[in-house]
């Protein structure tokens, strides 16, 4: 394992997308329990994507009082069919959320009615229970969640928005096999803004893949702005950046 800092985020690089995850739940629950020492529960804002799997597995192992954790997750595609493998609350019931039993979890719904009524519903949630620890990846765009660079703002007002996706999003969601091509891929999505997801006192930020290897490049060496949405994790006090051997081939 190799590690280093760049402004205030820790990088660590692994051999490989095993050792990455099994690390990077080490730590997480590490925290978890530190945390659970002096709080009756725990709240955690968990990502959806592939990119998680390994690190998703390896938490399912670790010993961790789950009964006193709050899960919340970070975005949700509008207007996708219920039973849809593809939706994110799916992809987390399937891979965590129903295989240890939560204080509570609470999921985005991208078929509300009201769109504008489920962001405001969720975002009192995040108020009533703010997150401790965030567990996210980072988008081939440097986007975080679904905060794409054209509607990145890390002043934004509010916690939850609607935001439309750009090409290179929706590209990114055929490239990890989640649809069989970009018509599919929903245009419009529920995220949680960059301020929801960075002022929780600790980020574990969980990137493998030769495909994220620029966008990791561009985390650690671009300017930090809203252009390159997770350049903000090199502000945050407590994030730590996990990587295997093939995105981190461009540093």
């Amino acid at each position: 394992m190799k590690e280093f800092i760049k402004d205030s985020l820790v990088v660590k690089i692994f051999d490989n997308k095993h050792l990455m995850g099994l690390a990077a739940a080490e730590s997480v629950a590490e925290k978890i329990n530190e945390l659970l020492k002096t709080k009756t529960f725990v709240n955690i804002v968990f990502a959806a994507a592939p990119s998680q799997n390994d690190f998703l597995a390896a938490l399912l192992n670790q010993d961790i009082e789950w009964g006193r954790v709050n899960a919340f997750h970070m975005d949700e595609y509008l207007k996708l069919d219920n039973d849809a493998p593809q939706r994110f609350g799916h992809f987390l019931r399937e891979r965590l959320f129903d295989r240890v039993t939560f204080n509570s979890v609470n999921y985005l719904d991208g078929n509300a009615v009201e769109a504008d009524e489920e962001c405001l519903r969720y975002a009192k949630l995040l108020e009533q229970f703010p997150a401790d620890i965030v567990c996210m990846g980072i988008g081939e765009n440097t986007h975080l969640a679904f905060n794409d660079p054209h509607v990145a703002d890390f002043n934004d007002p509010v916690l939850v928005k609607i935001v439309d996706l750009d090409n290179s999003c929706r590209v990114q969601q055929v490239n990890d096999g989640c649809f069989a091509r970009i018509e599919d891929v929903p245009t419009h999505a529920l995220t949680l803004t960059i301020p929801a997801l960075t002022k929780a006192p600790y980020v574990y930020v969980i990137v493998p893949g030769e495909n994220k290897a620029e966008a990791v490049r561009q985390t650690l060496n671009a300017d930090i702005t809203e252009k390159y949405p997770s350049t903000i994790l090199r502000k945050h006090p407590n994030a730590i950046l996990f990587l295997d051997d093939k995105s981190s081939r461009h540093i």
